[in-house]
C-alpha cells in the first residue's frame, strides 16, 4: 500500500499567480513557508528553520480562492505530492510540489 497525503500550514511567500493551461483550465501557483524546529548545535537553543514549498491548485476553485489571498496570509492545505522532471537547455531538472485539493484560510496579514 502507498499513501500520498500532505497536510501543511504556513504563510504565503508571494502573491498567488493565476494562469491557465492550453486547454483553459485555471492553475493557481503559490509558495508556502513552513517552519521546522531544530536545536542549534552551538547554543543548544531551539530555532525555527523555514522550508519553502511550491504548491499548485487546479480548476474553478483555484480561480475563486486566488482573489482572497495575498503574500503573508496564513493558510492550511491538504493535497498530494507530485514529482516532475524535464530537460531545459541540456540540463536535467526536477521539482517536487504539492497539488492542493483542499485549502483553509487561517488568518490574513494586514499591514498598517
Amino acid at each position: 500500500m502507498s499513501i500520498n497525503r500532505v497536510l501543511l500550514s504556513g504563510n504565503l511567500t508571494r502573491d498567488p499567480e493565476l494562469r491557465a493551461t492550453a486547454g483553459g483550465t485555471p492553475v493557481l501557483s503559490i509558495g508556502l513557508a513552513v517552519n521546522d524546529r531544530r536545536r542549534n548545535a552551538q547554543t543548544g537553543e531551539w530555532e525555527d528553520y523555514p522550508n519553502f514549498v511550491d504548491c499548485s491548485m487546479f480548476g474553478t476553485r483555484a480561480e475563486a480562492v486566488s482573489k482572497h489571498m495575498q503574500k503573508g496570509d496564513k493558510i492550511a492545505i491538504e493535497g498530494k505530492l507530485r514529482f516532475t522532471q524535464w530537460e531545459k537547455d541540456g540540463q536535467h531538472r526536477t521539482k517536487l510540489e504539492v497539488i492542493v485539493e483542499d485549502i483553509e484560510f487561517m488568518a490574513q496579514r494586514r499591514d498598517q
